[in-house]
């Protein structure tokens, strides 16, 4: 039985990969460690933190954007898309490619006037999004979002 649902899986996902164009590449398909490719890497007195981005196969992780500077939600809001965009570009993807957006926002009272900055910047075919109101101490930085995101290359 766990033979049958692996092997369906493995079809399903082959699939999916092939109506799409998007899946790893060969060599990572046969090789799961294969090594992960990072940059733009931040580091807290000269111990790496976090990167900007990590690709695997052609897929890229975007770390996620703040705005860290006095404005309003739709302020924040063009900053962060902008600093995601120059990140995507870097990894040698764009905003077109992106498959998955996770939004984080200090008061979910903004909802509407980030989703008015928001709406059109990824194209006509916008990606998946989850949003988040994150809990008491807010986004970090005193940004009044966050965002990251996955894509494709």
């Amino acid at each position: 039985m766990q033979t049958q649902r692996r092997s369906f899986l493995r079809k399903l996902f082959g699939s999916l990969a092939a109506v799409t164009g998007i899946g790893l590449t060969a060599n990572a398909k046969n090789n799961p460690t294969e090594e992960k490719e990072v940059s733009n890497v931040v580091y807290e007195q000269d111990v790496p933190l976090f990167a900007g981005n990590t690709k695997l196969g052609n897929l890229v992780f975007i770390a996620g954007k703040g705005a860290h500077f006095q404005g309003d939600i739709q302020a924040h809001t063009d900053h962060v898309l902008k600093e995601l965009e120059k990140e995507l570009i870097l990894a040698g993807s764009s905003m077109k490619k992106v498959l998955k957006v996770t939004v984080y926002l200090n008061d979910i009272a903004d909802y509407q006037a980030m989703n008015q900055t928001y709406k059109g910047r990824f194209g006509d075919k916008p990606p998946v999004r989850s949003t988040i109101a994150v809990a008491k101490g807010g986004v970090p930085g005193d940004s009044l979002v966050e965002m990251d995101c996955i894509a494709y290359i």
